[in-house]
């Protein structure tokens, strides 16, 4: 009799499902000088189950796994290496290419796909250069990095307190309203300590947050 074909457990198929969606964001990032692979390993002989930017190669969804991918899986079932490797080949074109292959681990660390990521080297620098401007763009968004959700909190209130006490537009008695509206819809009570911060830097109690935070809710 022959093999029964493996297929995924429902767990292992959201993992991999998840990594779509990770490819899509990747590749608007980086741009059409990278190709992105996503194997499923248990079909190799149609082991691409999404590919973008695939004109690189020549590949398509229903592909199957490479021969170096193949020694790589081996190689870590022998030896226990890394999850991952990067190295550097050659296109069927010729050209150079530099890969990064990732192992997806599933249920009990079981390898179940692969994510490929390949940066064509004879690629256009307009190609590069267009997804890293180099002038600050007109839609520039300011984003908190930092190491402390008390800091968030506290810099996100800064902000929004400043732009409602330049609003004129907005009464005084309803500005603390008005800035726990935009921190809500911002997401910053689902962060801990939130409400007793903010109320205590709105000089208002803590029942006052939660009132506005039940009213918004309600919405």
């Amino acid at each position: 009799m022959g093999k029964a074909k493996e297929t995924l457990s429902k767990t292992d198929q959201l993992i991999i499902d998840s990594y779509k969606t990770t490819m899509e964001g990747l590749a608007v990032y980086y741009g059409e000088a990278f190709e992105f692979v996503l194997h499923d390993l248990t079909n190799l002989d149609h082991s691409i189950i999404k590919i973008l930017n695939g004109f690189h190669s020549d590949r398509e969804e229903g592909a199957p796994i490479t021969d170096f991918a193949l020694s790589m899986l081996e190689e870590i079932n022998k030896n226990n290496s890394g999850p991952f490797i990067t190295y550097l080949s050659k296109s069927k074109y010729g050209k150079p290419v530099k890969s990064t292959t990732i192992v997806i681990f599933g249920e009990q660390h079981k390898a179940i796909g692969l994510l490929c990521i390949n940066l064509y080297l004879d690629s256009p620098i307009i190609s590069l250069l267009k997804h890293f401007p180099m002038t600050q763009p007109a839609n520039f968004i300011s984003e908190n990095f930092i190491n402390d959700s008390n800091e968030l909190i506290q810099r996100s209130l800064e902000k929004v307190r400043n732009e409602v006490n330049k609003d004129e537009r907005i009464s005084i008695s309803q500005k603390n309203k008005e800035i726990i509206t935009l921190l809500y819809y911002q997401g910053i009570f689902k962060l801990k300590n939130s409400v007793q911060i903010i109320a205590s830097e709105l000089k208002v109690s803590k029942n006052t947050v939660y009132l506005h935070i039940r009213s918004l809710e309600k919405n």
